[in-house]
C-alpha cells in the first residue's frame, strides 16, 4: 500500500510537519531536524516503513536533482549591502568555523580516524547542505556506516549552540543596559513592530517576515544603479526555476571537470548571478518552489540514513559528543580570538560565531527573547534587539548559508 507515490509523499510530509510543529511550540529549542531524523529511524526500525521505501521513491530522486539548485539559491540570500557594513561579524564567524573544523581534524582524527573527523567537521560548522555534501562523499567511498555521525551532529548541534549563545548574549544585553549604552533606532522600531504582533510565540514564517522587514528598514541613501541582466518583467517563476536548474547543471558539470565540489560552484554561481541581476533576491522563493525543494532535500537526507541501524546509532553516540564538544570549543575560541582582534566584546562576538550551530530562525528568536526579557522599557527592548539582530543574522548567513558549504566541499575531497 505504501508503495503508491502519493502515500509515500504524505507520510514524508507528515513527518516533516510534526518536526516543524514541535520546533515552533518549543520556540526552536527542540530542533525540527532532530525530531524528523529520530522519527524516521524509529519508523524504519519498528517496521512501520520499509527501509528501502524512501531511497527508492520519486521524492528522493527529485531531491537529488534539486540539491545544486538549492545551493545556488543560497547564494541569492546574501544581503550584500548588509555584509559590507558587517565585515567584522563576517570575519568573526569565519574565524569560529575555521578554528572549529581545524580543531576537530586535529583532536578527533588521532582518536577516531580522519574520515570520522571529516564526517563531523562539515555539518558542525553549518546546516543541511553541508550534511548532504558530506553524506554523498561518504556513500561514494563506501563509508555508509559513518553517515549517522553528520546526521546526528546536524540534528543536535543547536541544543548546544543556542543555550551557549543565549547565556553570552544575555550577559551582553545586561551589560549594555546597565552601562547606559543603549540608543533606540528606527531600524529596531521597524523590526520590533513586525515581530509576530508582540506575542511570545514566534514561528519560522513569522521570523522570516520580520527578517525581510529588517533588511529593508535601512535609511535611504544614494547608491549606484544596480546591474540587472534579467529584466524585472522576465522574473517569472518558471524562468527563475529554469535558471536555477541550469545553474545547478553547470555547477555539476564544472565539478566533474575541475574536481572542485559542485557545491562551491553552485554557491559561487548564485552569488555572482545575484550581484549581476540574473537572479532576484531569494530566487527559489520567487519561483514559488522553496518549500517543496527543501522538503525534497530533507528527503535526500532521510534516504541516506535508511541503512543506519540501532547499533550504528549507539556506536556513533560518543564520537558525536566528542565532535560537538571539540567543535564547539573551537568555534568559541575562534570567536573569542577574532573578537579581541577586531575590538568587539566577546560576549557579542562569540554568539555570532556560534550561529554556525543553529542559524536562522534560531538567531532571530534568541535576539527577540533576550531583548524582551532584559529590556525594562519598550525603548530598551528595541535598542537591545537592534544591537543584536544584524550581526547575528549576518553571522548565520556567513556560516550556515555559505561558508559551511565551502568547508564541507573542501574537506570531503581530502578523505
Amino acid at each position: 500500500m505504501l508503495e503508491q507515490p502519493i502515500y509515500v509523499a504524505t507520510v514524508i510530509i507528515l513527518l516533516l510537519a510534526v518536526g516543524e510543529v514541535i520546533s515552533i511550540l518549543s520556540k526552536a529549542w527542540i530542533p525540527s531536524l532532530l525530531i524528523i531524523f529520530v522519527g524516521y529511524l524509529v519508523l524504519i526500525w519498528t517496521g512501520v516503513l520499509p527501509a528501502d521505501l524512501i531511497p527508492n521513491s520519486a521524492f528522493a530522486a527529485v531531491g537529488s536533482l534539486l540539491v545544486a539548485a538549492v545551493i545556488t539559491h543560497m547564494g541569492t540570500l546574501i544581503p550584500i549591502s548588509q555584509l559590507r557594513s558587517q565585515y567584522k561579524a563576517i570575519l568573526i564567524a569565519l574565524f569560529g568555523i575555521v578554528l572549529g573544523a581545524g580543531l576537530i581534524l586535529l583532536v578527533v582524527s588521532p582518536i577516531l580516524g580522519y574520515a570520522t573527523a571529516v564526517a563531523g567537521a562539515g555539518p558542525v560548522t553549518g546546516g543541511i547542505l553541508a550534511y548532504i555534501i558530506t553524506a554523498e562523499r561518504l556513500t561514494e567511498l563506501g563509508l555508509n556506516h559513518l553517515v549517522v555521525i553528520p546526521a546526528l551532529v546536524l540534528g543536535v548541534q543547536s541544543l548546544i549552540g543556542m543555550p551557549l549563545a543565549n547565556i553570552l548574549l544575555r550577559k551582553y544585553a545586561v551589560k549594555l543596559r546597565d552601562g547606559g549604552q543603549l540608543q533606540p533606532t528606527s531600524a529596531s522600531d521597524s523590526i520590533a513592530s513586525s515581530a509576530d504582533g508582540g506575542t511570545d510565540r514566534v514561528s519560522a514564517a513569522g521570523a522570516r517576515t520580520a527578517l525581510a522587514t529588517h533588511l529593508q528598514a535601512r535609511p535611504a541613501t544614494a547608491t549606484a544603479k544596480k546591474i540587472q541582466l534579467l529584466p524585472e518583467r522576465f522574473q517569472e517563476p518558471t524562468i527563475i526555476l529554469m535558471l536555477l536548474l541550469a545553474s545547478g547543471s553547470l555547477a555539476t558539470l564544472l565539478g566533474s571537470i575541475t574536481g572542485v565540489n559542485y557545491g562551491i560552484w553552485a554557491l559561487a554561481i548564485g552569488i555572482i548571478g545575484h550581484v549581476l541581476g540574473i537572479f532576484p533576491p531569494k530566487a527559489m522563493q520567487r519561483a514559488n518552489a522553496f518549500g517543496l525543494a527543501m522538503a525534497t532535500v530533507i528527503v535526500v537526507v532521510l534516504a541516506s540514513m535508511s541503512s543506519v541501524t540501532w547499533n550504528d546509532m549507539l556506536q556513533a553516540f560518543w564520537p558525536v559528543l566528542l565532535i560537538l564538544g571539540v567543535g564547539g570549543i573551537g568555534i568559541i575560541g575562534g570567536g573569542w580570538i577574532a573578537s579581541k582582534i577586531f575590538k568587539w566584546d566577546p560576549l557579542k562576538g562569540i554568539p555570532v560565531a556560534l550561529t554556525a550551530m543553529f542559524g536562522f530562525p534560531g538567531d532571530y528568536i534568541l535576539c527577540q527573547e533576550i531583548s524582551r526579557s532584559v529590556g525594562r522599557t519598550a525603548d530598551e527592548q528595541k535598542a537591545i534587539f537592534d544591537e543584536l539582530i544584524t550581526p547575528m543574522l549576518v553571522g548565520g548567513f556567513t556560516t550556515v548559508t555559505t561558508a559551511s558549504i565551502v568547508v564541507a566541499s573542501i574537506l570531503v575531497q581530502t578523505i
